[in-house]
């Protein structure tokens, strides 16, 4: 309810209240800045350090594990925060997860806090990819991969609608605008399957016009600044520089301008990888896509295993650096600005429309992921199974329902293959 002053007549009066207006606005819009947070540093880089490394389920699960842990139950971030990092996340090119995290680490600690956490985020998947490229490379390949990943890709598809189903209740409401775009949205992403970054700023755009019609227009501007890593490693003497140099500038440029969750990202380092530079064949990549499914953690570490494969430990060194340091520089470059003007009401019917445009983008990503994981009755049987037993048992962790899968997966795949 807005409160106009009575007397016109008391000019001063007006400007006294105007003042204390643009202050209190100001002091509310750094709030999470001024008051202490109910959690330290290291209690939020622990908690990163283990969703990376038992985090299963791609950029949209994460997502929702992050809302679930983060806001829900410990309450460290509120929802209007992790509203502004999904929007921030959706809006900058870069994997979604691994932005969002980092925003998240930023909300009360700003740079130390998102340095530390984007580095406990992407480490433990980081380690795993590499230790899955030396002995991809070792022993010619790996022949279970694939049974696992069966049994994993169909039961991901269930964590994911579980999250789905929760941002959805939890953020849309019973918004009837947010409703149609997030309808649009899903019904976008399953036709195109990909997400379409001028659908989150068209929402955005059209929420605020219609909740908060601008007096004036503050416009934020783009940043198209492209990082691209200058390692200063240690040389040995098996190092082909001219390669890594090839790897860090590919990567940098699919890490900068590549929109959409990690998926998003697999058919440009398609063309590029086996297409363009012939670094890797078709059934290694089609390997490598595997390794990014069945490894908790940010899908796009995938590019680590590549980099793996293409000239060792540094590659997989620099293609990981290069991939995630533009996404670091996208995240916390604009983030003061999103705190600074978060508590707006036009910038909240913005992230309010962006929000529900990106859940609408995820709910679609469920069924588009669902076409590529479920090929018979028995994957789909193990969706639907996973997302009954998590509604049924909450308090089930997921790492428990992923490992359960992989076994199945084990067991079953060589059966069904063989018939």
């Amino acid at each position: 309810m807005r409160i106009f002053p009575a007397d016109a007549s008391h000019s001063h009066s007006r400007t006294s209240k105007s003042n204390m207006n643009d202050l209190n606005t100001t002091v509310v819009a750094d709030t999470s800045a001024a008051s202490p947070p109910g959690y330290t540093l290291w209690q939020l880089v622990r908690y990163m350090l283990a969703l990376g490394a038992w985090g299963f389920g791609g950029p949209v699960a994460l997502a929702g594990y992050m809302y679930r842990d983060l806001v829900e139950k410990r309450q460290w971030i509120t929802d209007a925060d992790y509203k502004e990092g999904l929007a921030l996340a959706q809006l900058m090119p870069g994997p979604l997860a691994a932005q969002l995290a980092i925003y998240l680490g930023y909300v009360h600690y700003r740079f130390l806090g998102a340095s530390l956490v984007g580095i406990a985020f992407v480490a433990p998947s980081f380690f795993m990819v590499v230790a899955l490229g030396a002995a991809y490379v070792a022993y010619g390949g790996i022949g279970w991969m694939q049974s696992v990943f069966y049994g994993v890709g169909a039961a991901v598809i269930g964590i994911i609608a579980m999250s789905a189903y929760k941002l959805t209740t939890k953020s849309i409401g019973k918004d009837k605008l947010l409703w149609v775009i997030f309808l649009i949205s899903a019904a976008v992403t399953v036709i195109t399957k990909s997400e379409e970054v001028w659908l989150f700023l068209g929402a955005g755009v059209l929420v605020w016009f219609w909740r908060s019609p601008p007096a004036w227009l503050t416009r934020k501007s783009g940043i198209n600044s492209v990082a691209v890593p200058l390692l200063g490693m240690f040389a040995l003497s098996t190092i082909d520089w001219n390669k890594l140099k090839q790897i860090g500038l590919y990567f940098a440029y699919a890490g900068s301008f590549v929109f959409g969750s990690g998926l998003a990202i697999v058919p440009f380092l398609y063309g590029g990888v086996v297409k363009e530079y012939g670094w890797l064949t078709d059934q290694q990549f089609v390997d490598a896509v595997a390794v990014a499914m069945i490894t908790p953690g940010p899908v796009v570490i995938t590019t680590g295993f590549i980099g793996y494969l293409i000239t060792g430990f540094w590659g997989a060194v620099v293609a990981a650096l290069a991939t995630f340091v533009p996404c670091y520089l996208f995240t916390v470059i604009p983030a003061p600005y999103f705190k600074k003007y978060g508590k707006r009401p036009d910038v909240i019917a913005f992230v309010d429309g962006v929000t529900a445009a990106a859940i609408g983008s995820i709910a679609g990503a469920v069924i588009v992921i669902g076409q590529r994981s479920i090929s018979d009755w028995i994957t789909a049987a193990l969706a639907i199974a996973t997302a009954a037993i998590l509604w049924r048992f909450k308090k089930l962790p997921e790492p428990a329902v992923v490992v359960a899968a992989a076994v199945i997966g084990l067991v079953v795949h060589p059966l069904v293959t063989h018939v």
